[in-house]
């Protein structure tokens, strides 16, 4: 049987409902090129042997994003992804300019078996959205990270 592996990542988000926004990215490459809709995510990737899940949801948003945020992000919860893997999605309220992503990249032999090497960047856009935007442009399997976004701050306007 296969470890299933386990991701981290940070929804960013500005404002309170009704005008709650969350940032959103875009991957990038050849396979993701021509989707929109159903492709956004938040950014995320694999937490690394011992290393704690908010660092690396930290560590993520700044490779994926070219931005560091000082701030300490709170858990939302872990969602399962299609493929099994597994999401430790955290909050963070803040600022982000689009304009201003820097992501990482990857190096990928494309087109297939051609033998060429090309570099890609890992996160191809970014875009604030509306919660009822993001539910369309989102990943399927990552949309209950919006249901739980909304709850936290409905919860905090109660308290």
């Amino acid at each position: 049987m296969t470890a299933v592996s386990v991701s981290a990542g940070v929804l960013l988000f500005r404002g309170r409902p009704p005008s709650l926004e969350v940032m959103l990215v875009h991957p990038g490459g050849p396979f993701w090129r021509n989707k929109d809709t159903g492709a956004w995510q938040i950014p995320k990737g694999l937490i690394e042997p011992g290393e704690d899940p908010e660092v690396a949801a930290l560590r993520e948003f700044s490779e994926e994003t070219g931005q560091h945020k000082e701030d300490t992000p709170f858990l939302l919860g872990e969602i399962r992804q299609k493929a099994g893997k597994r999401v430790l999605a955290f909050a963070l309220e803040g600022t982000f300019d689009p304009a201003r992503l820097a992501s990482n990249t990857f190096e990928l032999q494309w087109p297939p078996h051609s033998g060429r090497i090309q570099t890609f960047a890992e996160i191809d856009r970014a875009a604030w959205f509306g919660i009822e935007e993001a539910r369309v442009a989102m990943l399927e399997s990552q949309i209950p990270i919006l249901d739980m976004l909304v709850s936290h701050l409905e919860r905090e306007t109660q308290s």
